[in-house]
């Protein structure tokens, strides 16, 4: 039986290491994405606070204060209307109004391309724009180019699926590295087995290492396999988690008013969202993109789990600004709240900065378990040197 799982262990190893490795090193940069962006473009993501306000505080845009920034983007021949609208947390952050390009669109080999706006709050003026998406690592574009790598691979629905596999091959690893690792059940080899000595001998050490680390590093690594594969293919897990809980009906909704009623603001859908949750924060809006699309809204509610811009969702009729669903992770059915918790968990803010920062060293774990399963293969294939036989007199 152990041959088998310890062929298994090794072949995955081999196959996607590589991708792991890369995985986590993007990933200890990308759980502190937004501070990495402001810290490399500054200029195009932090203006001066509003009037009254210290930098820094927590901040709540009003809704004539979207209406208004919607407004003078419509009327600017250079950008139009948005098809979303993300708002500042934080006062000195900046309005980032996205704009989806037809002719550059996710596709199987090719990752979407959105272009971004930023304005002041305060004044409305265009603070300056660059590109989402695709591959680039100057300052306006590396984070962007990181996070792609980390979810795309840079390559489309094919890298999604690949990493989608290679989520399900961590998983197989972290399981197999388990059985492989498990010791007789005395004090002395549960000891020998959780201890790395180096003692002059390379070979002896990282084999301890490389065996110690694994029964560490398994409970984290086994998060890690299943939320991601969860994020790239849904499909796989959805089945899984709604045969053991409860799952909130899926599909997107649609207006439900007259198909001639006349569009409502932007304000009045985001109005009809704080109304759902008034103690929340709205984070972005989202404008109907095609006819019989809402509104859909997204908010952070003060105890919320999901840091940043929540996972508080609501959709707005855009005819008469009725509300069509509402998603609320605090008051989720056993099936989502399992599932909502695999973002924060990925990314460590589910214990704050301790497990960002977690998240972040832990980063290097990867490459870590590659190198030095890589140097056992190498040991245990490389030929022996035959003993030379004695001479006869």
């Amino acid at each position: 039986m152990k041959p088998a799982i310890r062929f298994v262990h090794l072949w995955a190893g081999l196959i996607f290491g590589t991708i792991l490795v890369v995985l986590g090193l993007t990933g200890s940069a990308l759980a502190w994405m937004h501070e990495l962006d402001v810290l490399l473009n500054p200029t195009l993501l932090q203006v001066a606070p509003p009037p009254g306000m210290a930098r820094g505080a927590a901040m709540r845009v009003a809704p004539a204060t979207v209406q208004a920034a919607t407004e003078r983007l419509q009327r600017d021949p250079l950008y139009g209307r948005p098809s979303q609208l993300m708002f500042p947390e934080r006062a000195g952050d900046v309005f980032v109004a996205w704009y989806r390009d037809p002719k550059q669109q996710a596709s199987t080999w090719n990752v979407a391309v959105s272009r971004q706006v930023m304005l002041d709050p305060a004044t409305l003026a265009v603070t300056g724009e660059r590109t989402w998406g695709g591959f680039a690592f100057s300052r306006p574009q590396l984070m962007s180019t990181l996070f792609h790598i980390h979810r795309y691979l840079v390559a489309g629905d094919t890298g999604k699926t690949v990493i989608g596999v290679t989520g399900v091959a961590l998983l197989l690893l972290s399981i197999t590295g388990i059985v492989l690792w498990w010791p007789r059940m005395t004090a002395s080899a549960i000891k020998g087995a959780l201890t790395v000595r180096h003692g002059g001998n390379w070979p002896r050490f990282n084999f301890q290492l490389h065996r110690a680390g694994g029964f560490f590093a398994a409970p984290v690594l086994l998060v890690l396999a299943v939320s991601g594969v969860y994020f790239n293919m849904p499909q796989w897990v959805l089945p899984v988690v709604g045969a053991v809980a409860t799952l909130a009906p899926a599909g997107k909704p649609v207006n439900l008013s007259a198909p001639d009623a006349a569009p409502i603001a932007p304000s009045a859908a985001m109005a009809a969202a704080q109304a759902q949750f008034p103690n929340a924060r709205v984070s972005r809006l989202a404008l109907p993109a095609k006819p019989g699309q809402p509104y859909e809204i997204r908010l952070r509610q003060p105890s919320e789990l999901r840091a940043g811009d929540g996972a508080t969702r609501v959709s707005i009729d855009a005819g008469d600004a009725s509300v069509l669903r509402t998603v609320d992770p605090q008051r989720a059915p056993a099936g989502d709240t399992f599932l909502s918790w695999m973002f924060p968990l990925h990314t460590g803010e589910a214990f704050g900065i301790a497990g960002r920062t977690f998240i972040s060293i832990f980063g290097v774990v990867p490459l870590m378990f590659f190198v030095t399963g890589l140097v056992i293969w190498i040991k245990l294939h490389r030929p022996r040197k035959r003993k030379a036989k004695p001479i006869a007199a």
